[in-house]
């Protein structure tokens, strides 16, 4: 417990350095296209490798429940620090492409690692405050990680920055040995998961993990709540570039200033939970931030008139909505104690398959004009609000 301060940089770092990897690709993009000699329709090719292996996280999370959250980490860092050397010394785009896949997989290994081992020694009513510092790696890659690699870029070259990550992937790898003792998080799941961990011994392996996921009625609705609510937000996400170009002609500086406001928007959303997700309580917080985002969903249309207005609103938009994802993992962290790991990853599986179908539909709405977007966005806000009364119902005792 002293170690706790300590033990919270370590992870908050850890997920600085995989969100970096994740989110430096996006502004990038031309110059990795342009190294390979490929248009960026193919790049995508490359980006929807990487989105689709998100569901890979719940095929080896049932490793960290089974043999403790040290070994998760491990399997995880060293995944993303194999996938970033890959990047940086592989020939060809099909290497970069395995690459994105090696590290985004890493990714999904770390987080519900990191995760589940907090909300195995966090208590409940303090956890939301102690997940949610760890999601403000989330921003802050985008604050500080993508700039630096762009910094990198400009002077070493493109492949420079996956040097950099790999290296410091390494070393957090070597880390997880002095931040994290034994085999971490094994007992602490078990006592946590009283009955459920004693049934499957010294932690639930595979089938059992994926049985009390696909059996828990609050799990499912859980993970129904995080699909709809993603899905809405890549609606938006998708066509906000095209909408603000559309609306105002402006194209580098109106997506710059909107990066800038996405960025603070998700810092502020994750500060706020920070502030207040334990004294409101999680259910309570949670039901205020999706609210919240309907209501910024519908007024994006309308705040759409003036590009200062447009940013204002689409910041709103993002606030409620990282606001809600945040106030949503503590919920989450405690349905199924002893298989925790797993539904975490279930939770972040069922979030890129959110982003998956909504950035497939999002194209074919805005056909239609952004208040159909804005619209349908919601319209999804408001199915997930419903799928949240359910798992409100369903966990009325642990709130």
């Amino acid at each position: 417990m002293k170690r706790r301060p300590s033990n919270l940089a370590f992870f908050v770092g850890a997920r600085s350095i995989s969100n970096t990897a994740y989110r430096m690709v996006y502004p990038f993009l031309p110059v990795f296209a342009r190294a390979f000699g490929v248009d960026l329709a193919t790049m995508s090719l490359a980006l929807s490798a990487r989105s689709a292996s998100g569901a890979l996280g719940p095929l080896l999370a049932p490793l960290t429940d089974r043999r403790g959250r040290r070994f998760g980490l491990t399997l995880g860092l060293g995944l993303f620090a194999v996938g970033a050397f890959l990047a940086y010394a592989g020939p060809g785009f099909t290497g970069f492409a395995a690459a994105l896949v090696l590290m985004t997989v890493g990714k999904y290994v770390i987080d519900p690692a990191v995760l589940a081992h907090l909300s195995d020694i966090v208590p409940y009513e303090r956890r939301g405050r102690a997940l949610a510092l760890t999601e403000l790696s989330w921003s802050l890659a985008f604050i500080m990680g993508v700039p630096a690699a762009g910094f990198v870029i400009a002077r070493f070259g493109w492949r420079s920055p996956f040097l950099a990550l790999a290296c410091l992937g390494l070393a957090g790898l070597v880390s997880v040995r002095a931040v994290m003792a034994g085999r971490s998080g094994v007992g602490a799941a078990q006592a946590a998961g009283a009955a459920g961990a004693s049934a499957t011994g010294e932690g639930a392996g595979h089938r059992e993990s994926y049985k009390a996921v696909l059996r828990s009625p609050a799990a499912l609705a859980g993970i129904a709540v995080i699909l709809a609510v993603s899905m809405s937000n890549e609606l938006v996400n998708l066509v906000f570039g095209v909408w603000l170009e559309d609306s105002f002609g402006l194209k580098l500086a109106a997506l710059g200033a909107t990066a800038a406001a996405i960025g603070i928007a998700e810092f502020g959303g994750e500060g706020l939970v920070v502030a207040t997700v334990d004294r409101l309580g999680k259910m309570k917080a949670l039901m205020i931030g999706l609210a919240g985002n309907v209501v910024a969903a519908l007024l994006l249309p309308l705040a759409g008139r003036t590009t200062a207005t447009a940013l204002i609103g689409l910041a709103l938009f993002y606030l409620t909505f990282e606001y809600t994802v945040v106030s949503m993992l503590p919920v989450m962290s405690e349905i199924l104690p002893q298989a925790r790991a797993t539904l975490l990853a279930f939770y972040a599986a069922s979030f890129s398959i959110g982003r998956a179908i909504g950035s497939l539909l999002s194209p074919h709405l805005y056909g239609l004009g952004f208040p159909a977007v804005a619209l349908a966005a919601a319209g999804l806000d408001a199915v997930a609000f419903l799928l949240l009364l359910r798992l409100r119902r369903l966990t009325v005792s642990r709130q």
